[in-house]
């Protein structure tokens, strides 16, 4: 319920805010959703209450779950990325899903009462704006669909192939629809009559806040990790390179645009990691200045694998790792090196993009919270040698999600004029120098990789048994001879 208390208080101080500003709420339009994706909410239709607390995507307590799928020869691995672009993991919901059926009574009967429902943030916050038990309406758009494992990539439809895989009942799903058309109207409260058309997961609605509508075109959300997501076009395209295939947007009736996905689990918590856990920052903001203070890293290359590696290695195994350092390293060098990390993930999932599309970018656009870090920006342009263009638009996640409503309603129109002004850093060093320090980057990931694997001895060898019988037989020879001489 804190979730749907939250969205009605956010509701609330928007219409005070356009009050304050002598803005009439008659005024507006059209509402838009954007929510965080994967997690996993499961509720009484009757009631209108939760029947468990929401399970967040970041969650790992399938992991048993998971294993025990991984082993099942009928729709395995391979056959599940195949229909839903997602590989097997506690990332998603169908397994979060699967999990409440398992452990949760008062879930297992309300599905034999047919009185449960099941859907990620959007469809939750849909069906109680919409009147809850008294008439909500149960849909999900495209977007958030895409990320559960349910839903078949290319028909939009859930599957009931997954659906038998994972053993979730079709009926407790919402219905499919697109991210940009009249699901409903605001049931209640402030904006009372408002119709609810837009509906985007918070990576794709970024992905339209920033424009990219065309094939070939990528945005990267800095924050507490990095989403990258590439505009691949109007057919989906499956990883063979560690990356997730999804749908981008579907616009009422058009068709439908897919994206390849890649996600870095460490990019500003690793500046968090020098401020609390060092002590070398005062605050988060202060890495910028840090960093200038030297004039690169001096050959120190930081790995920011604290829990592993995600996209494109996928490497659960591996660690944090700090490679180069001399005598004459300092706090400053390992700030920068921490910069340089998030730079040089970005350019590992853009390499395996571009493997995989065939298609290059010619520039990225960047949002999220550590873009206001002009040093980074530049760091990026410098090792991916395309320019990188960061608007004067912070929120280009809650921006796409209006975009979509004001689409459906007839208002097409404020996709040209929602266009701000841009920060365009272009890149300033040679390529040689910039694929010379990314080789130095995967050396030090290289040394990353497997410290959680378990030691093994190594094999005594012919050679080594020799050695230690001559030694012995010498010792031997010579005692002998010790003892005749007396």
């Amino acid at each position: 319920m804190e979730i749907l208390r939250s969205a009605l208080d956010c509701m609330e101080k928007a219409v005070d805010n356009l009050r304050k500003l002598d803005i009439a709420v008659s005024r507006l339009k059209a509402v838009g959703i954007t929510n965080q994706r994967e997690t996993t909410v499961v509720w009484d239709k009757e009631t209108g209450l939760p029947l468990e607390k929401a399970i967040v995507w970041l969650d790992t307590r399938t992991s048993a779950i998971v294993d025990e799928l991984s082993r099942l020869p009928e729709y395995g691995c391979s056959r599940v990325k195949e229909l839903c672009g997602l590989p097997l993991s506690t990332y998603f919901s169908a397994v979060k899903l699967r999990w409440l059926l398992e452990h949760s009574d008062k879930v297992r009967l309300a599905v034999a009462q047919e009185r449960c429902l099941f859907g990620t943030v959007d469809s939750w916050l849909l069906w109680n704006l919409t009147g809850g038990p008294r008439g909500g309406v149960h849909l999900t758009d495209v977007t958030n669909a895409s990320r559960t494992m349910l839903m078949n990539l290319r028909t939009l439809d859930w599957d009931d192939r997954l659906c038998r895989f994972f053993e979730i009942p079709r009926a407790i799903l919402p219905a499919i629809r697109s991210s940009s058309e009249v699901y409903g109207s605001v049931s209640s409260g402030c904006l009372q009559g408002v119709p609810i058309s837009g509906m985007l997961g918070d990576q794709q609605a970024a992905l339209v806040g920033q424009g990219c509508l065309q094939k070939g075109q990528a945005k990267n959300t800095y924050g507490t990790g990095c989403f990258l997501l590439y505009n691949v076009g109007a057919e989906p395209v499956l990883s063979s390179h560690g990356l997730l295939s999804t749908v981008a947007f579907k616009f009422g009736d058009e068709a439908p645009c897919y994206a390849l996905e890649g996600s870095v689990a460490i990019a500003g918590a690793a500046v968090r990691w020098l401020r609390d856990n060092l002590g070398v920052l005062s605050s988060a903001s202060d890495i910028e200045a840090v960093a200038s203070s030297v004039s690169d890293s001096g050959g120190v290359y930081f790995v920011p694998a604290f829990s592993g590696l995600y996209a494109p290695h996928w490497d659960s195994s591996a660690r944090g790792t700090i490679c180069g350092m001399t005598q004459a390293t300092t706090s400053a060098h390992i700030a920068r090196a921490v910069l340089e990390s998030v730079c040089f993930q970005t350019r590992e999932m853009i390499e395996a993009m571009h493997s995989d599309s065939g298609t290059g970018l010619a520039s990225l656009q960047v949002d999220g919270g550590m873009t206001v870090n002009s040093l980074l920006m530049q760091l990026q342009s410098d090792l991916l040698g395309i320019d990188i263009v960061r608007p004067s638009m912070p929120e280009t996640t809650a921006l796409g999600a209006a975009l979509a409503a004001a689409r459906a309603v007839g208002l097409s129109c404020l996709f040209e004029c929602a266009q701000s002004t841009v920060d365009t850093f272009h890149p300033s060093i040679a390529r040689r120098e910039r694929d010379a320090r990314f080789l130095q980057w995967r050396r030090a990931v290289d040394r990353s990789k497997g410290w959680l694997l378990p030691l093994v001895e190594p094999e005594q060898s012919g050679a080594s048994l020799l050695s230690g019988g001559v030694f012995l037989m010498a010792s031997f020879a010579l005692l002998v001879l010790s003892t005749e001489s007396c």
